[in-house]
Formats: structure tokens, sequence, C-alpha cells
């Protein structure tokens, strides 16, 4: 559909950028601070451990200005579970409670809205050694540490974001042991979509619980969106992408949404022996709560074709690449799409496509949580950073936002990854997407100091002209 006359941004268009505590925050044995999982594991050869990151426990006022002076309307951070509870359950750390509280102040002194993320990729190291999401008591574990949150800041947060990339942690369970596993597992696939469905309950009643702690706050999903497309018009390429869709995308939304699963997914999982056992009032839990928005994270689409079952499947190799399943779809390459330089397709319209898609599905607002591109970057001798490819690629982004909003599509905001540059969690510090810089590599800590890149200056005037001015 080509539009004659664009829909303008709305006027409360939530301009952000976004963190997560693990990635940024540092200070990991400081003030009370419990280990996660991650703590307990060596890092990626060749790349840092988590102890400094960007060291924002010690530059959250710096850092948080340079976000009011570039603009930005919505902080997304997420808070680090074992931080406000070192044993994740039991006896709550003050210092903990105390830090996020000064985070959330600043952010309000400086006219930012915050938009809190409950749980990012770092479950406390104490509750993996008692079985993570494998313990049937994780989904009071969650509804516990959700109310302390609640209490605590429900009177200053008016947006909540539940789980980071639950389909993440699925998709990656066996790969990365992104999940706690059973020494006794005969069933794998079983235990996944179990503490799969745990999540979801949780979630559930977090979303409920924030209702009737917090009236007036607004909460939601975080999964990863990757829009899946057929590799061409032969009709079984199409049921594929269906397949691939339900698997990687609709399934947790539904769920979110509805309150019920996906029906392709739940013929697939009887088939493989692997449905998830419901407990007592699950099915209530999830029928109850409630999502007012969407949030989702958008790097790229993905491309399948039809997969038969007779030969070798080749596994993703992260989040962002194409994957098959046996006899549902088999991923490959969309031949009309570039790369980024770390190996992801980059595909603007793909957004458009991926709106229109979850509003047609669910009608809900929905907000960006994550959309970025890495890269290698130095500092020039004058301190400068020049990431025009940066600028062109969230350039093209918000264009295909805005094109959604003339379709109909409602959308409350767009926080890019990241704020400031953070470790990723495969590559370390060697890939960058802040619209600041971090002075520091993988094993020179440096000073830290921070400087603005070239899309700082301009993501500054595209907040300024509320989405007009993208040059």
């Amino acid at each position: 559909m080509k539009h004659s006359v664009l829909t303008a941004f709305p006027q409360d268009f939530l301009w952000g950028a976004s963190t997560s505590a693990f990635q940024c925050e540092g200070a990991a044995a400081e003030d009370g601070r419990g280990p996660i999982g991650r703590d307990l594991h060596k890092p990626v050869p060749g790349t840092t451990d988590f102890s400094v990151a960007s060291d924002f426990y010690h530059h959250y006022k710096e850092d948080i200005a340079l976000m009011a002076q570039m603009g930005l309307k919505t902080f997304r951070f997420s808070i680090s579970w074992s931080r406000i509870l070192p044993d994740g359950t039991g006896e709550v750390n003050p210092k903990g409670l105390e830090f996020y509280s000064k985070v959330i102040d600043e952010c309000i002194k400086q006219g930012i809205e915050p938009l809190v993320t409950m749980f990012h990729f770092d479950m406390p190291a104490a509750l993996e050694r008692r079985g993570g999401w494998g313990n049937p008591e994780s989904v009071q574990w969650f509804v516990d540490y959700a109310s302390i949150l609640y209490k605590n800041y429900g009177d200053r947060v008016k947006y909540w974001l539940t789980i980071n990339e639950q389909n993440v942690l699925i998709f990656l369970a066996e790969k990365y042991h992104t999940l706690v596993f059973p020494k006794e597992c005969p069933n794998v696939l079983q235990e996944i979509y179990q503490q799969n469905h745990r999540m979801l309950v949780a979630q559930a009643k977090a979303f409920a619980l924030c209702h009737q702690l917090c009236p007036g706050a607004k909460i939601g999903p975080a999964p990863n969106i990757s829009f899946v497309y057929p590799a061409s018009c032969k009709p079984e390429d199409t049921i594929a992408a269906e397949n691939y869709n339900a698997m990687r995308n609709w399934l947790y939304l539904d769920v979110a949404v509805h309150g019920r699963y996906n029906e392709i997914i739940w013929a697939w999982l009887k088939e493989k022996d692997a449905l998830p056992v419901f407990a007592p009032g699950d099915a209530e839990a999830l029928a109850a709560g409630k999502p007012d928005f969407i949030g989702f994270n958008y790097y790229n689409t993905l491309t399948c074709e039809e997969d038969d079952g007779s030969r070798p499947l080749s596994q993703a190799t992260d989040q962002q690449t194409a994957r098959g399943e046996s006899g549902m779809f088999r991923g490959c390459a969309n031949p009309h799409l570039k790369t980024s330089p770390f190996g992801w397709e980059i595909d603007p319209v793909g957004l458009r496509v991926t709106i229109r898609e979850i509003y047609a599905r669910y009608h809900l607002p929905m907000i960006i949580t994550e959309n970025g591109v890495g890269a290698a970057e130095e500092l020039t001798a004058d301190g400068k950073v020049h990431d025009d490819y940066r600028i062109a690629y969230l350039k093209a982004h918000i264009e295909q936002i805005g094109l959604a909003i003339a379709d109909g599509c409602e959308m409350m905001g767009y926080c890019p990854w990241s704020a400031i540059d953070l470790i990723s969690t495969h590559q370390g510090f060697k890939k960058r997407y802040g619209f600041v810089y971090v002075n520091r590599d993988d094993f020179d800590l440096k000073d830290l100091a921070r400087y603005p890149k070239d899309s700082f200056y301009w993501y500054k005037k595209v907040i300024a002209s509320n989405g007009e001015d993208l040059g």
C-alpha cells in the first residue's frame, strides 16, 4: 500500500533506547548483589565477563543525563533479580532496592519515562541451583519478585515488561544452556516446553498482579519477533513458514494475549509426546492475566522452505539465524536481503510486515523494545565515532514504522538497542550497538569514559522533530 499522505507519529510517542542489567551495570559483587547463573560460567572465548560491563552502576547519573541530552522520552532498562533478592527468594537487599529507586528518580528528574523489564536473561544463581524454571516453585518465585518491584516502584513506574525474549531462551535452550536441565531428562523437548509453560503462567500472574497493585500502570510481554517468509510461492513452503511463525513467534503472544496455546504448536508437541502439564489453576491464570500492550524486539526476518524430514538440518548459531525443525520447516537465506557486519540479515520493510501482522492478530498498542545494528567501532583521535551505517539502519526502520502507522497500526514507541555500548552476549565489546561509546574493550577497562557517536546527534534531531526529520 502506498500512502499519498503519511500519518504523523503520535505526539506522545515514546522515543527511547534500551539496555539490560547484566550487560551494562557491572558492580557484580557490590552492595549485596547475588551472583547470576552467567557469573558461574566462563564467557565466550575471546570475550570479557560481565563483572564490570559498562559500569552503569557507577555512571548512571552521567548516562541518564546523556539520554536527556539526546531527548529520550523513555529509557527501557532491566532490574537485576539477584540485586533485589541475592538468593532469588527470601531476604530483600536494601541497597539493591535503593539503587533502582535512584535510577527511576533520576529518569523522572530528567523527564524520561522509566520502562522496566523484570527479567532479562539473568536468573539468580541460587535459583539455578534449585532447578531454575524447571522447579515448579519458579512460578511463585517470579510472582513474589514482581510483587516486590510493584510495591517499591509502582508509584513511579507506569510501564512494565515481564520476560525479555522468552522465545529465545526456549529456542537456544539446548545449544546455549539458557535453561537448567535435570540430570535425568528422558524427554528434553517436553522439559523445555514445561519450563516455557511455567514462564507463561508466571507472566500471566504478573500481569494480573500489576493491575491489582499498580492501578493505572501498563504491562506487556517482550518476545523477540522475527516474521518468517516462505522461500517461494510453493504451497508447501507457505505451510512451513506458518509452522515456523507459530513456533518462533505466535506461541508466546497467543498465550500472553488470548490465554491459550497456538493450535499448530500444540499439535506438534502432542505428536512429540512433549505437551506441558498444567498445574492446578494454570488454565485460570492464563485466562485471567491480560497485557495492556505488546513490546517486542525486532532485528530481522527469517525465511524457510518445506522440510520432509529426510535430510539433516542445520541448527541456529544465535537467536537471529534461521534454523530448521524436522518435518516442520528448513531455514534458508533470503537472497533479497543484505547482512550486517556480524551476519544478521537487514530487513527494514520486514519491520512494517511484522507490525502489521502483530496488530492484525492482537489489536493492542505496540512498542519496539529493541532494534539496532552491531558493529566493531573505534574512537577517533578527537573522540568521535562516525557510525553512518547505524544512522542508515535506524532511519530505514523508522521510515517503516511511519508507514505502519499510516497503515492503521497503533504504535506507542521505539527503543533502539542500545542507549550506551554494552556487552554483546556472544561477541563481548567487539560488537557495539550504543548511541554512546564506552571507552573500554574486552580486556582493557581504560577509563570507561563516555563519547556520544554521530548517531547520538542524529537521533536527537529525530526525536526533536517527532520523527519528521530523518535526514
